[in-house]
């Protein structure tokens, strides 16, 4: 399985945080998951944590490749898809996950239920 992390559920892996599913924490630490992280989620961390809206590690690029968590590239081809997504979701990083998500074949991993009215797998 190919999992793609939404920002909360990256942020409470690395903070070994309680509030992580189990089921998460299962995929992320499975030999057989191969676990992405897209450069979008690296931006909207980066900014949030500029203005103090939340924390995360010091040395972001440097948390994933301790964790084994692949980084997934923004395209032009993502860009370009979000906009022909319907416009359920306002969160401009929330669509571009959605696009890459549907143009890479990866299931999101997410406890946001807005993912699900949007044509692409969720856990």
């Amino acid at each position: 399985m190919r999992i793609l992390l939404d920002t909360h559920v990256l942020l409470w892996w690395l903070g070994a945080s309680s509030r992580l599913s189990k089921r998460h924490a299962g995929l992320i630490e499975s030999d057989t998951t191969e676990v992405l992280v897209s450069a979008a989620t690296a931006w909207e961390i980066g900014i949030k944590k500029a203005i103090g809206k939340l924390t995360s590690p010091d040395d972001l690029p440097g948390a994933l490749e301790a964790s084994l968590i692949e980084p997934l590239e923004v395209t032009v081809e993502h860009g370009w898809a979000v906009g022909y997504l319907p416009n359920h979701h306002g969160d401009p990083f929330d669509r571009l996950l959605v696009a890459q998500a549907q143009i890479e074949g990866l299931t999101i991993a997410t406890v946001d239920p807005v993912f699900s009215l949007y044509d692409v797998p969720t856990i």
